[in-house]
């Protein structure tokens, strides 16, 4: 992707200006509630009058107010999710896909169906559909348009945890299938972690940070986006194998294999993902013998930064594998965690959850 921004809009209370320059397959946009992060969304997508600047999209200028170019939204080819699904309560999910069709080629609604493996919800009105099978009807809707960008503004946002679990494979799916370019907007480190590998850092309408995801996603972020993001997540992607013993096990890299909850119905090469939370994490500055713990593995921090009142973060990389822990302060001065330093970190296979 090559998205050029030099935009400036007046909001409420500040103006929106970003000048960025944006080239990854998936990009998260972080902030704040009320940051502006939807504002930047609907001036791409050209929802949003009153944008001065310069937007170009591939090489194609989207608006331009030297040259007096606005591209009106129908001809942007932006496929927009809005955080409340937005979708018609007359229609059926089937017509609501096709509706979106209207702009694009048809063949697009069987592929964005069967990607979001929508089947069984066609005949269903959306009223009848739960959060998360309203957000998967309105992210096949967007699909159908054959978008040459996705625009998700929080498509998670308004679920509850178990909902979250559903959606966010598919949102995987999305991004490794679909091959669309997208634009994520989250308050979730976690979900920009396993989505993005380039992001956005937004404050009251300015770009904080902008750049690899890894660089962005770190003290800065968990600092800015404290009180209002879940408790942070590694999600790990992978295929899943089965050991001789006939025991499960992730591998996620060719160093780096993962022992998971066992899953005899699921077949060996299937592409599956699970989150680890930080906090589940033990971290040790010995080898660890004699545990229960059956994932035990070597690291070296590179990183200990601030995360919430009374803990920190260290990043640990595994095998080329970034992992966050949470630890207290006490923990951190106790064992004199810095970076550079070796450590072992034991992961119990029961928190593993399969999220995909």
């Amino acid at each position: 992707m090559s998205l050029e921004l030099s935009i400036h809009l007046p909001l409420a209370r500040f103006p929106l200006t970003v000048d960025a320059r944006l080239t990854g397959a998936c990009v998260a946009v972080l902030g704040r509630s009320g940051s502006g992060k939807t504002s930047l969304l609907e001036v791409l997508a050209g929802l949003r009058r009153g944008a001065r600047g310069r937007i170009v999209f591939e090489g194609r200028v989207l608006l331009d107010g030297e040259a007096r170019v606005d591209v009106p939204p129908e001809a942007r080819r932006m496929g927009y999710v809005p955080q409340d699904a937005l979708l018609f309560p007359h229609l059926t999910a089937r017509q609501n896909v096709r509706y979106g069709a209207r702009a694009g080629r048809p063949s697009r609604v069987d592929e964005a169906v069967a990607l979001l493996e929508l089947e069984p919800l066609l005949e269903r009105y959306p009223a009848t559909l739960s959060g998360g099978e309203k957000q998967r009807v309105a992210l096949a809707r967007a699909l159908a348009t054959d978008p040459a960008l996705l625009l998700l503004d929080e498509p998670l946002a308004a679920l509850d945890v178990a909902l979250k679990e559903r959606v966010l494979p598919y949102l995987l799916r999305v991004r490794d299938e679909a091959r669309v370019p997208m634009l994520y907007v989250t308050h979730q480190l976690g979900e920009a972690r396993v989505l993005a590998r380039e992001a956005l850092l937004l404050e009251s309408g300015r770009v904080r940070a902008v750049g690899a995801a890894s660089d962005v996603l770190g003290a800065s972020a968990r600092s800015l986006l404290a009180g209002e993001a879940d408790g942070e997540e590694n999600i790990l992607e992978g295929v899943l194998e089965r050991a001789p013993e006939g025991n499960t096990r992730l591998r996620v890299t060719e160093a780096l294999s993962l022992w998971v909850p066992d899953a005899p119905e699921v077949p060996p090469g299937t592409r599956a993902a699970y989150a680890v939370p930080a906090q589940d994490i033990l971290l040790s500055t010995g080898p660890l013998t004699g545990v229960s713990a059956r994932n035990v593995l070597a690291g070296t921090v590179t990183a200990v930064e601030p995360a919430s009142a009374g803990e920190l973060a260290a990043t640990v990389e595994v095998a080329g594998v970034a992992w966050v822990v949470r630890l207290t302060a006490f923990s951190v001065r106790e064992l004199a965690v810095s970076p550079g330093q070796r450590v072992f970190l034991a992961v119990k296979t029961a928190a593993c959850r399969r999220l995909r």
